[in-house]
């Protein structure tokens, strides 16, 4: 299940980006303009800095240089260090060296180019390196990875590009900014007068029509992480982007989908993803966050934790946010 703000507005633009739908909604129509610029230029610099699909990423440069040291631009720097105090939180479910992982599952490229049915078997498992082998000096931006081992910043540096542009956005045009990357989505500024009204679905880009679940959000952030929408098949099994770092495979499927509320969407993502891959220990886990969590299992069945509110119907595309 991902975000979806229903439309349209003539506060609202809407474009593809990072590998999924980008959306940013601004509580003045005169702030668009600038506020679409910043959220650009945002994403631009996060796909330059961490993309796993580009040759000329600063990451992909990182981890072609697994096994040296090498200083790493501020960027870089902030993206890794949420990356591992995200790892430290979930005690290393969400592990940014999971890279290599990734690709021998097949995600070694776009989603949209990702075999959707390759007959051929996958490599046996790798072992995860794990996060507490990476040497990184914050101070000095001196970072050294262990020999063979790839980071993978996925879970958290579009999160951390939602945050940074709906903060920087928000301060620009003194105005209530929200920005949705996908299932990733903050806020800042002044909220709407009842809220931002957001759409739960399983795919944000395929909302259901007419009505369904929703919330109001007054600030902060939220995140859905899910098992449904990134999939593909590989030597007859389906496989999803989600791995448990403890085996190097997919995350077991427990949980359809995870969102959940927190003050950043670094801290949202981190959360619904550790729930994925915990399966039935998140719920033990999350309660000890206290951060308010909606769990969709593989049947439907509905758990909601931290007070999340019973579901309300979401308005009707065009109505109120």
């Amino acid at each position: 299940m991902t975000t979806h703000i229903p439309k349209p507005s003539p506060a609202e633009v809407s474009f593809p980006a990072l590998g999924t739908t980008t959306a940013l909604l601004v509580t003045e129509s005169a702030a668009l303009p600038a506020a679409e610029d910043i959220l650009r230029a945002e994403l631009a610099a996060i796909d330059r800095t961490c993309s796993r699909f580009r040759s000329d990423s600063e990451l992909t440069r990182i981890n072609l240089g697994a096994g040296t040291a090498t200083t790493v631009s501020e960027g870089f720097a902030e993206a890794l260090l949420a990356a591992l105090r995200a790892a430290e939180l979930t005690d290393g479910a969400v592990d940014p060296t999971v890279g290599r992982a990734m690709a021998g599952l097949g995600y070694d490229r776009t989603f949209v180019s990702v075999r959707p049915d390759d007959v051929r078997p996958p490599p046996p498992p790798r072992p995860i390196p794990g996060w507490r082998r990476i040497a990184f000096d914050p101070r000095t931006r001196r970072l050294h990875l262990p020999p063979h081992t790839h980071l993978d910043l996925g879970a958290t540096a579009k999160a951390l590009a939602a945050d940074r542009a709906a903060r920087n956005a928000a301060a620009a045009t003194g105005c209530g900014v929200l920005v949705s990357l996908g299932g990733d989505l903050a806020t800042a500024g002044p909220a709407p007068e009842h809220g931002w009204r957001i759409a739960l679905a399983d795919d944000h880009a395929r909302p259901t029509a007419g009505h369904g679940p929703a919330v109001a959000l007054t600030g902060g952030a939220l995140a859905t992480s899910g098992i449904r929408v990134r999939t593909w098949r590989r030597a007859g099994r389906t496989l999803h982007h989600i791995v448990d770092p403890a085996t190097g495979e997919p995350a077991a499927p427990v949980w359809r989908t995870v969102t959940i509320a927190a003050a950043t969407c670094v801290d949202a993502n981190t959360a619904s993803t550790a729930a994925i891959v915990l399966g039935e220990r998140a719920l033990g886990w999350l309660r000890g966050t206290a951060l308010p969590a909606r769990l969709v299992g593989l049947d439907g069945h509905v758990v909601r934790l931290g007070g999340w509110p019973p579901d309300a119907d979401a308005p009707a595309p065009g109505g109120s946010r």
